[in-house]
Formats: C-alpha cells, sequence, structure tokens
C-alpha cells in the first residue's frame, strides 16, 4: 500500500509540473495582457511535433529539444505579432472565438504536414530505466527528471519575476501599462517576449511530455482542459497560485484515477468500472475546482490589484 502511494503521488508530481509548465504561460500571458489564449494548447503540440521529427529525422535528443523549444517560442511569437495584438483592446468573448479558430487552423495544418498517425518519441539513452526511489519502489528516471526540470523552471520564474528588472517590468506592465508606455519602455515588444515566453513553457511541457504520451494532432485540447482548471484554482495572472494549484490537481487527479476504478470493480464488470472510473475521476477536479471557488471566489492565491 504504501508503495502504490509513493508511486502515485511521484505521478502526481509529474503531472503537476506539466500542468504547470502550461498554466504558469497561460496566466502570465492572462496577467500582463488580459488576453484569454484558446491556442495555448497548439503550442504545447507545436513543441510536441517538432521534437518527435527532429528526433526520427537525426537521433538527438539535443537537437530535438532545441528544435521544440525554438519552434514554440517562434510560433509563440508570431501568433502575437499577426493575431493577438488585434484582440487586446476586444472583449474577452472575441479573443476566445479568435483564438479557438487560430486552433482549429493550427490542427488542420499539423495533420496536412504530418498525418493523422501518432507519433511515439523513444525516452533519451541518458535517462532511461528506473531507480528506486524508496526501497521496492522503482520508478522511471525520466519521469523524475520532468520533476526536477518543472521545479527548476519555477524557481527560475519566481526569480525572473521577482528579482529582475525584467520582472519589474513585467509586473508593471500588467497593472500600469500607460504608465510603463510613458517612461518609454515599447510595450509592444515586452508583451511579444511575454508571449514567446509563454509560449517556450509550453513548448517545453509538450516535448518533455513526447516520450510519455502520444504525440498526435488535437494533444494540446485534451490537456488544456485541465490546465484552465489550474488557471482558475490558482488565481487568474497568479504564477504562485498556478505552481500550487497545479501541484494540487495533479496529485488529486492521479490519486483518483489510482483508487477510483479499482473500488468500482469490487461490484461491477471490469470494462465498465475503467469507463466510469475515469469520468468520476475526471468530475472529482471540476469539483475541487467549484469548491475552491465557494470559498475563495479569486482563487488560491489571486494575484495582486
Amino acid at each position: 500500500m504504501l508503495n502504490l502511494a509513493v508511486e502515485q503521488a511521484l505521478n502526481g508530481l509529474q503531472l503537476g509540473v506539466m500542468l504547470f509548465l502550461l498554466a504558469a504561460g497561460l496566466t502570465l500571458i492572462f496577467g500582463i495582457m488580459g488576453v484569454i489564449n484558446i491556442a495555448h494548447g497548439s503550442l504545447y503540440m507545436v513543441g510536441a511535433f517538432l521534437t518527435a521529427y527532429t528526433v526520427a529525422k537525426t537521433g538527438s535528443f539535443l537537437l530535438a529539444l532545441l528544435a521544440g523549444l525554438a519552434g514554440a517560442a517562434v510560433a509563440g511569437m508570431a501568433m502575437e505579432t499577426l493575431i493577438m495584438r488585434r484582440l487586446y483592446a476586444r472583449d474577452h468573448l472575441d479573443q476566445v472565438l479568435a483564438t479557438f479558430g487560430v486552433s482549429l487552423c493550427m490542427n488542420e495544418i499539423f495533420s496536412l504536414l504530418f498525418g493523422q498517425r501518432p507519433l511515439y518519441v523513444s525516452i533519451p539513452p541518458l535517462l532511461d530505466g528506473s531507480i528506486e526511489v524508496v526501497p521496492g519502489v522503482p520508478y522511471p528516471i525520466y519521469r523524475l527528471a520532468i520533476v526536477a526540470v518543472g521545479l527548476m523552471v519555477a524557481l527560475g520564474l519566481y526569480l525572473l519575476i521577482s528579482h529582475t528588472r525584467i520582472g519589474m517590468l513585467v509586473r508593471a506592465g500588467s497593472t500600469h501599462r500607460d504608465m510603463v508606455r510613458a517612461l518609454g519602455v515599447d510595450i509592444r515588444s515586452l508583451y511579444t517576449a511575454v508571449f514567446g515566453l509563454g509560449a517556450l513553457l509550453a513548448g517545453l511541457a509538450g516535448l518533455m511530455a513526447g516520450p510519455v504520451y502520444t504525440v498526435q494532432v488535437g494533444m494540446g485540447e485534451q490537456i488544456l482542459i485541465l490546465t484552465f482548471v489550474v488557471v482558475v484554482i490558482g488565481g487568474l495572472g497568479s504564477i504562485r497560485g498556478a505552481f500550487l494549484a497545479a501541484m494540487v490537481v495533479g496529485l488529486v487527479d492521479t490519486a483518483l484515477r489510482a483508487v477510483v476504478p479499482p473500488w468500482l470493480k469490487t461490484f461491477m464488470e471490469a470494462s465498465a468500472a475503467d469507463a466510469l472510473g475515469g469520468g468520476l475521476s475526471s468530475l472529482g477536479v471540476y469539483l475541487l475546482m467549484a469548491l475552491v471557488l465557494l470559498v475563495k471566489p479569486r482563487g488560491l492565491l489571486p494575484a495582486h490589484g
């Protein structure tokens, strides 16, 4: 029982850091620009596909890493320059509809480029295999690496936003953008850089997801719903809130998927229990969101201002 608990806790942390990488970019973009970006999941897909394609062509995971990060960042900055700038002054409904259209277009483009068949990415040899995290509990090294990278990125974001001049401009631009512009700061370039950073984080999540999950068209939409749950629970525009909420959602979702189906199998057929258990496990995360909003309508750690 203890072994299962440790394994599921690590699985929850791994899912949590993936959600944080997506949620951090999404909430950063919303906090600075006030834009709801439904196409954020497509940037996750860009990172995953470019990594898978580069690995298949070159056999080098390092080159694939660079391709996935650079491709997602460039795609994000191009999206901001060509599309998002025209949406800043529009209401949120227009932003949702426009970015949803962008997401559909990107899915079709990737279908034409890569086809409908899923791509598979092998784990890098350096990170292949397992180690015992506690006696009797082997755990994949690659999944531990995902957790480590996610935690380092969280620390790096905290230091960037809270202790650098760039972070000061980002925080000021989110609440006093006219004053920042009056002081001579190029707000357009700042917005493009922030959007590129958010896209890079999404691409990082996508490229790390490749060896764990299936790389396929539409994969961004599957995880984007959970990402929005994380953003809402944590508090719109709050990086700290996104991190806390991502860890909570990852652990709760993993625990429910580990516990509910086996419990249902005690009094119903296995196939029915798996189907119903998956639905109930997903429902649990949304119930958690509802409970948090009842107690704290602005989220666990809302952004100031």
